[in-house]
C-alpha cells in the first residue's frame, strides 16, 4: 500500500538544544498511525515540524511529493491538516462560522463545495448542527474538540493529524472522539495521531511509534505493541481503570 506521508531523519532544535532527533515514520493511505510516549518526548514538536509550523531538517514527503522544507499554507492546500492540542478556535464566532473558515483555502482555490462538506461534518457531529449559531467560546471541552476536528475536515484533508484529541475530556466524550477517528479511516482519511492515552491509541491504530527523548524507541503493528512487555510496563501496565475504560 502506498504511503501518504514519509518522514525521514526529521530533526528539530530550539537554539542549540535538539528536541527531535532523526525521526523517521510513515503513514499508509487510509491508515491510522499513532505516536505515543511520555510528556516531553517530542510528539507535538514532530507534528508541528511536519506541518511546517516549526523549522526542521530532514525530509518530509507528502502524497508523493517531497516538501523541503514544509510550508504550512502549501501543506493545507495539498491536503494536510492539523488539529492542535489547544483546539485554537475563534471563541467570539459561531460554530458555523468556525467551520466555514476551515474551507477557506479550498474556496480560495475555486472549490465551491463547502455547504455539502458542512453537511457531512454535521452528519458526523450532530451536536454541532443543533448548536450551529452558538458562540464557540461557550462550548464544553468535548464540543470544542468536535468543532476543531470538524473545522479541519472542512478542508477535505487526505491526511489529518490529531494532537492529543482526548486531553481533558470526559470518558464518554473520549469514546465518541475515538469512534469518529475510526469512522474517518473507514471513509478513507489517513490519520496521524499523537495521544497521551496509549491504551486507547493502540486500540484504534494500525501502526504505532513510541517516542522517548525526541527519538523513536520502538515501532510496530499496534496490536503487537499492545502485547509487548516493554510497552505494557512503560505505558500500559500502570494505566488506571479510567484509561482502560476509555479504550473499550
Amino acid at each position: 500500500m502506498a504511503n501518504i506521508l514519509e518522514v525521514k531523519n526529521l530533526s528539530v532544535a530550539y537554539g542549540k538544544v535538539e528536541v527531535v532527533s532523526k525521526i523517521s515514520l510513515q503513514v499508509g493511505e487510509g491508515k491510522i498511525v499513532t505516536v505515543i510516549g511520555p510528556n516531553g518526548a517530542g510528539k507535538t514538536t514532530t507534528l508541528s515540524a511536519i506541518m511546517g509550523l516549526l523549522p526542521s531538517s530532514g525530509q518530509v514527503a507528502f502524497d508523493g511529493s517531497i516538501e523541503q522544507p514544509p510550508e504550512v499554507e502549501r501543506m493545507v492546500v495539498r491536503g494536510m491538516n492539523l488539529v492542535p492540542e489547544k483546539r485554537e478556535l475563534f471563541g467570539t464566532m459561531t460554530i458555523e462560522d468556525n467551520l466555514l473558515l476551515g474551507a477557506f483555502q479550498r474556496n480560495r482555490h475555486g472549490h465551491r463545495d463547502h455547504l455539502q462538506t458542512m453537511e457531512e461534518v454535521y452528519a458526523l457531529f450532530p451536536r454541532l448542527k443543533t448548536r450551529r449559531t452558538q458562540m464557540a467560546g461557550t462550548m464544553s471541552g468535548g464540543e470544542r474538540q468536535m468543532l476543531a476536528v470538524g473545522r479541519a475536515l472542512m478542508a477535505k484533508p487526505k491526511l489529518l493529524m490529531l494532537d492529543e484529541p482526548s486531553l481533558g475530556l470526559a470518558p464518554l466524550i473520549v469514546r465518541e472522539i475515538f469512534r469518529i477517528i475510526s469512522e474517518l479511516r473507514r471513509r478513507g482519511v489517513s490519520i496521524l495521531l499523537v495521544e497521551q492515552n496509549a491504551r486507547a491509541a493502540l486500540q484504534v491504530a494500525d501502526y504505532a511509534y513510541v517516542l522517548e527523548n525526541g527519538a523513536v524507541k520502538t515501532e510496530g503493528e499496534a496490536e503487537m505493541l499492545r502485547n509487548d512487555p516493554r510497552v505494557i510496563e512503560s505505558y500500559l501496565g500502570l494505566a488506571s481503570k479510567h484509561q482502560e475504560m476509555l479504550a473499550t
